[in-house]
């Protein structure tokens, strides 16, 4: 059968139509697909129930600034320093922020961390609670008595500075070893007979209970928070890190600015009473840096202190697990 000019003409057109569409869309595929390889890089943020990270993830100001890079975030909770760590050592996450301690345990574990940050010291922000009618005076009253702590936690230091002060060991107390929520329940049944924690339990608890601190860190411990990444996360993305540094110190700058505004922003987004927040972000430290010689030689004081404790197995060097931008 034979086919009209017509015919052939209009074959000719669209089988051009169709080689066309064809191109276009090869040309157009790989932006078509862009969004949704960019959608496969996701940061995984660790965060504890207080502090800058908190503040950062409730003003949603990260992810909009990420997204020019490809970049969305996901966010995970966890009830202390140790645990943040160890979801990091094991490649749950890929960034997080922890007291002094946990990343002293991390890394004598092998963990595959670096720091990539710190903030000012606090001691205010951490302190050794009795019940306020308990007998005991001072720390020396601890003795053979049975103390709380979240293992590894930056209380830890805590507990062993304030021991020696006053002329203890460690093994003159009875340690119990308890995560935050078991051991506000732990003091509040007098299970135990004093506790070492942290802000914002540490002020939530003084404020329900009116608990005395028989000591804060001041002159005992700098109760620093640290920002850290994973080692692979830094070699391959720094300036992914660069940027969520930059970040956090902005959220830091505007919490220090704006105190009853971020007391009210983690009121409503831990449940906890603003005057409380208030109180527990007074005696934060503002503003993030990379950590200089005197940070890294505090950090490797406790190292060196653990270890003699027996508390880490072996010693380690503090400086080796930090990351220096631009080298």
């Amino acid at each position: 059968m034979h086919e009209s000019p017509e015919t052939s003409t209009l074959r000719v057109h669209t089988g051009r139509r169709r080689l066309l569409l064809s191109l276009a869309a090869a040309l157009l595929l790989p932006l078509a697909t862009k969004p949704a390889a960019a959608a496969d890089k996701v940061l995984r943020i660790g965060v504890q129930k207080y502090g800058t990270l908190i503040i950062l993830r409730e003003r949603h100001v990260l992810e909009q600034a990420l997204k020019p890079l490809g970049w969305s975030v996901s966010w995970a909770e966890f009830p202390g320093g140790p645990q943040l760590l160890e979801a990091l050592n094991v490649g749950a996450i890929d960034f997080g922020t922890t007291g002094e301690t946990p990343p002293i345990f991390a890394q004598a574990a092998g963990a595959p961390l670096l720091y990539v940050s710190s903030e000012p010291p606090s001691p205010r922000g951490e302190a050794i609670l009795v019940p306020k009618n308990s007998h005991i005076r001072g720390i020396t009253d601890l003795k053979g008595k049975r103390v709380a702590l979240n293992k590894g936690s930056n209380v830890h230091y805590l507990l062993v500075r304030a021991l020696e002060s006053a002329g203890l060991k460690p093994g003159d107390i009875q340690v119990v070893y308890l995560a935050p929520a078991d051991g506000r329940a732990a003091f509040d049944q007098g299970a135990v007979d004093a506790w070492v924690i942290w802000d914002p339990f540490l002020a939530v608890t003084q404020h329900a209970t009116q608990a005395r601190a028989l000591t804060d860190a001041r002159g005992l411990a700098p109760n620093r928070q640290f920002f850290l990444a994973s080692r692979a996360l830094v070699q391959e993305h720094s300036d992914v890190i660069k940027l969520v540094n930059d970040q956090i110190d902005e959220t830091d700058r505007w919490a220090e600015q704006h105190q009853p505004e971020a007391a009210a922003l983690l009121s409503a987004s831990l449940g906890v009473p603003q005057p409380v927040m208030a109180q527990a972000l007074a005696r934060m430290g503002y503003g993030v840096a990379p950590l200089t010689p005197e940070v890294v030689a505090d950090q490797q004081k406790i190292a060196d202190t653990f270890h003699a404790l027996r508390l880490i197995p072996s010693p380690i060097t503090v400086s080796e697990a930090v990351w220096h931008p631009g080298s």
